[in-house]
């Protein structure tokens, strides 16, 4: 299991674009890591679809996307015709599909279901997403059971959210989206919050503590 702030695990595998060795791959990029329970499944095929739509917005956030499932580099090139058919993709496939036919990754990284099993008895990996930062630390993991398909418009949001407080002294409030207002972080005294955000503004509550600071998005 990898828990937030650990260095994500430099994992070598087969992948329909080859060999990768994560660390190498992700250079000074940001990625994306998300799991799906097998091949020729159809949940998996909506997701895998929607984010090969999704490229061009992984792209410019330089996001490099991979994709895992328990089964071979064969199956996942014959799956990725359906993928395609099925959701009116042409060209070639943007992003990887890995392999792990013998679920060490799935162990590794914790992504094993136990409530869903193949029709041989063997687990299914759950609907994780991993988001790893250019420091090669896991920012995000998100746990999906595998009958839940994601919502990878959310994705993107939360990755706004982490690209942004990576680099400015604010947080995000609940439904933030790109251009909304921001939260100035607790530990910026109120003469620093001043300089750092003119424009921020403190709300006052029945307690009487000004914790509650908004400002513009940097």
């Amino acid at each position: 299991m990898v828990n937030l702030g650990d260095i994500f695990p430099n994992f070598t595998a087969n992948s329909t674009e080859g060999v990768i060795k994560l660390h190498s791959h992700l250079g000074d990029s940001w990625g994306i890591l998300f799991s799906h329970p097998a091949d020729y499944t159809p949940v998996c095929t909506t997701e895998l679809g929607r984010v090969a739509k999704l490229a061009p917005e992984f792209e410019k956030r330089n996001i490099k996307m991979m994709a895992i499932s328990c089964d071979s580099v064969e199956d996942h090139h014959g799956w990725i015709k359906d993928i395609q058919a099925y959701n009116n993709l042409s060209g070639n496939f943007p992003y990887p599909i890995i392999a792990d036919p013998d679920r060490d990754l799935a162990v590794t990284l914790g992504m094993i279901d136990p409530d869903e099993k193949t029709a041989s008895g063997m687990p299914l990996t759950c609907r994780a997403v991993f988001v790893i930062g250019p420091d090669k630390k896991l920012k995000l993991s998100i746990l999906y059971p595998a009958t839940t398909g994601r919502n990878f418009d959310e994705v993107l949001r939360v990755i706004d959210s982490l690209q942004l407080t990576a680099t400015q002294k604010v947080a995000t409030p609940a439904d933030w989206k790109t251009g909304g207002k921001c939260m100035v972080v607790p530990s910026i005294s109120p003469a620093d919050a001043k300089t750092m955000f003119p424009q921020h503004q403190v709300h006052q509550v029945p307690s009487g503590k000004e914790y509650l600071r908004t400002t513009p998005q940097p």
